[in-house]
């Protein structure tokens, strides 16, 4: 089969290098197109351009780079109809990818389109759903609760086929007898604009963590594209945890957590699934709280809570973010009392809500549904 597969930042490249390798499996004569990473040009896959065009996050970023975007954009949809694929697939992104979805499909009206990982319909703009399915045959979900919240606001046909950090659980997630002592994590973020934001507030909560409690140790994960930029914030602090870098030292550290404190973001679902009892804070410039606070329509920006449909992780936003409150609210997890409880007693659940049936992985869903549908075949309900 014909597979044209476009994303638009290295979240999506990731779960692109993991979907080609299983659709290689089931089917080995392939041919791939489209836009993709570095992690997708390791397997093997020609980007259209260099992703770096096209991933660009923020108001203002997004306005500078307009031009080359809507340039991209045409010329994506443009391969698109010249390829003539048996499917297109869309891996998150949608601002980019469902743009180039909407222009081929004008020329290809019987196209068949996936989008793999659904846009925030359940937490702002929820009239997108409905207008998806004009361009959109299946949603693949990676969150358990997306497919109801698809059905309730009109949109597409939407399977979970879970998330990619369900495949870790295992290397995630530590024994909460042995965490008694152990180090609070530190994780500021993982671009360098929220490493800027986040700075301040959990250098000063540091500080005070270390005066309440001297022997208290802290370790900080570190991603290699932030790494640069994490390792000269932390150079100013006057208490420094110790940074860890690579997959097996990253994971080791979640293992044998205490606490953590953690930007918002996907790491606190790793924090989750991983048991680890986690305080989280978020800042946003002062135009994107004042868009945020008035479109976004869910009561927690936490995944975890999501999911759990409770506050499992306290989070604390905006001015709440400060040093002090952030120091007590993480002192309050570092001892077996009924707030360290309660978190663990509500991590238990995660995994139960998250993992599909069979062993079956996020990647191996993600291409049945696809080449089931690419074949003229009815998707499998991968959960």
């Amino acid at each position: 089969m014909n597979y044209f597969i476009v994303t638009g930042e290295p979240s999506g490249d990731a779960l692109g290098a993991k979907l080609l390798a299983a659709l290689r499996a089931r089917d080995p004569e392939a041919v791939f197109a489209g836009v993709g990473g570095e992690a997708m040009a390791r397997a093997g896959f020609a980007s259209l351009f260099p992703l770096a065009d096209i991933s660009v996050m923020g108001i203002l970023p997004v306005l500078r780079r307009l031009p080359t975007v809507l340039r991209r954009i045409d010329e994506t949809a443009r391969a698109v109809v010249a390829s003539r694929p048996d499917v297109l697939v869309l891996i998150d992104s949608p601002d980019f990818t469902h743009r180039v979805a909407k222009k081929a499909r004008k020329a290809l009206p019987d196209l068949k389109v996936v989008d793999y990982v659904s846009p925030t319909v359940w937490a702002w703009r929820p009239g997108r759903a409905k207008k998806m399915r004009k361009i959109i045959d299946l949603v693949l979900a990676v969150l358990p609760f997306e497919p109801a919240a698809h059905q309730r606001l009109g949109g597409p046909k939407c399977i979970y086929v879970g998330h990619s950090l369900v495949e870790r659980v295992e290397d995630l997630h530590g024994d909460e007898s042995a965490r008694a002592n152990g180090p609070v994590l530190v994780l500021p973020g993982s671009r360098r604009s929220v490493v800027a934001r986040m700075g301040p507030a959990f250098r000063d909560a540091l500080a005070r963590l270390k005066a309440l409690r001297p022997e208290l140790e802290f370790v900080l994960p570190v991603a290699g594209p932030v790494e640069a930029v994490v390792r000269a914030e932390v150079a100013r602090w006057p208490v420094q945890p110790r940074i860890v870098v690579g997959e097996a030292e990253r994971y080791a550290a979640f293992r044998g957590a205490g606490a953590a404190l953690a930007a918002s973001g996907t790491v606190t679902l790793e924090l989750a699934l991983s048991g680890t009892p986690t305080i989280v804070a978020y800042k946003v410039p002062k135009l994107e709280e004042f868009i945020g606070r008035r479109l976004i329509q869910v009561p927690t920006i936490v995944l975890p809570n999501l999911i759990l449909g409770e506050n499992a992780f306290p989070e604390y936003l905006q001015d709440e973010a400060d040093g002090q409150t952030l120091a007590r609210a993480v002192a309050a997890l570092l001892d077996d009392g009924p707030e360290r409880r309660r978190q663990v007693e509500a991590l238990a659940k995660l995994s139960d809500k998250m993992l599909l049936p069979g062993g079956q992985t996020p990647s191996g869903a993600a291409a049945d549904a696809i080449i089931a549908l690419a074949g003229g075949g009815k998707p499998p309900q991968a959960g």
